[in-house]
Formats: structure tokens, C-alpha cells, sequence
């Protein structure tokens, strides 16, 4: 086990990711459940990339009591656009699951939310990308996201991954497991499959729905 050190709730990784003009940060669990800080930074979205993590991002106002049985779970809009990958730390994830956090996260900036109340949380802004300590799993996939985003500025997976050991404030004693090696494995592997698979873009979507989503 390496040394624990103080760092940052959540560190700011990228001031401009492009082609999507948002920032990226990445922290633990004490930077995504604060409300107030993740509102100072123009943080609009989370993605939650541990299996063993999870928020009650429901608010008073944004409960939905409508049918729910006595002792159900709080259910309803959260403050916040929410998503999560539940990734674990180490061995146990299938062999696609990294390339899915990828897509999720590229789709999380990219989604565009109907005009309608069930939808409030329409407005883009800034990203977190996080994991219970923020040292491993979101590493590995931000610093994908940022090797396949950004080409010209972080040519190599190692590059970003550098990168954001750096902006995250990883120490050389810890990088022998943050991130986890066999995550950056798995992020090597997804990035050649994205390679094969590609990006569809929204107005390809829209001209060319998929049969039976007409």
C-alpha cells in the first residue's frame, strides 16, 4: 500500500477539453457530495466511476413522492446531471466495461435533454470525473478520455496519464497503484477499440434513426 496524502476534494485536470469547451476535474467522495463546491467550479455533471460509491443527490424539492410505497428509498431529480460506470479498483471489471466509461462520459457531454419539467437539468457546464479517493479508476479514465479527446496535447495514453497524475497531486510512491495497472491495461485495450468502433455524431443520429426507434 502507498502513503496517504492530503490533496485537494477535487483538482482541476483540463481547463478546455476539446471539441466539448468544458473543464474536467477528478476527485474522491468528499469532493462529489459537496453540493457548494462542485456549484463554485460550474460542475453541471458527475460521473461516478466506483461500483462501491454511491449519492443521494435528491433534494427536498426534487423528491418525487408520486406512488411511492411506505419505506421506499428517496427517489426523484437530482441536483445534478448523475451518472455511473461501477468500475471496480483492480481485477473483476469485464473486459469492455472501461471502453464503456468511456462512451458514457463522451455521451454525458454530448447528450442533449428534451425541453420538458421531467428534464430539468438541461444546461451543460463543467465535468467531475470521480471515484472514491480519486486516485485510480477515474485517473485511468480521464486520462483515456483526454488521450482520445485531445490527440495533439496528450499524444499517448502514458502522456495523460502523467498529466493527471500531476493536476491530482499523485506522488511518484503512488503511482504504482493509482492508477491501478491493470486499469491502465484496460484503458489501452479500449482505446483500440475505439479506434474501430468511432464516434457517431448527433445530426447522424437524427437523420438516420435506428429501425424500430422511429
Amino acid at each position: 500500500m502507498s502513503p496517504e496524502y492530503e490533496r485537494p476534494p477535487i483538482s482541476l485536470i483540463e481547463k478546455n477539453v476539446t471539441p466539448y469547451g468544458v473543464s474536467l476535474y477528478i476527485g474522491g467522495r468528499d469532493g462529489a457530495s459537496d453540493l457548494d463546491l462542485l456549484r463554485a467550479h460550474g460542475i453541471t455533471t458527475v460521473v461516478n466511476c466506483a461500483v462501491n460509491l454511491d449519492f443521494n443527490l435528491v433534494s427536498d424539492e426534487g423528491r418525487d413522492l408520486t406512488g411511492a410505497a411506505e419505506g421506499a428509498v428517496t427517489f426523484g431529480q437530482g441536483a445534478l446531471r448523475y451518472y455511473k460506470i461501477g468500475l471496480v479498483d483492480g481485477h473483476g471489471n469485464p473486459a469492455t466495461m472501461m471502453l464503456a466509461g468511456y462512451y458514457i462520459l463522451r455521451s454525458a457531454l454530448v447528450q442533449e435533454l428534451p425541453d420538458r419539467p421531467s428534464y430539468p437539468h438541461r444546461a451543460k457546464g463543467n465535468v467531475l470525473l470521480n471515484c472514491r479517493g480519486g486516485r485510480s479508476r477515474s485517473v485511468s479514465l480521464g486520462a483515456l478520455f483526454l488521450h482520445r479527446a485531445m490527440p495533439e496535447t496528450y499524444p499517448t495514453l502514458d502522456a495523460a496519464i502523467q498529466h493527471v497524475q500531476r493536476k491530482r497531486e499523485l506522488r511518484p510512491d503512488e503511482w504504482f497503484e493509482a492508477p491501478k495497472p491493470v486499469l491502465v491495461d484496460a484503458a489501452r485495450q479500449a482505446s483500440k477499440w475505439i479506434d474501430m468502433i468511432g464516434h457517431d455524431a448527433p445530426q447522424m443520429r437524427a437523420a438516420n434513426p435506428v429501425e424500430g426507434t422511429k
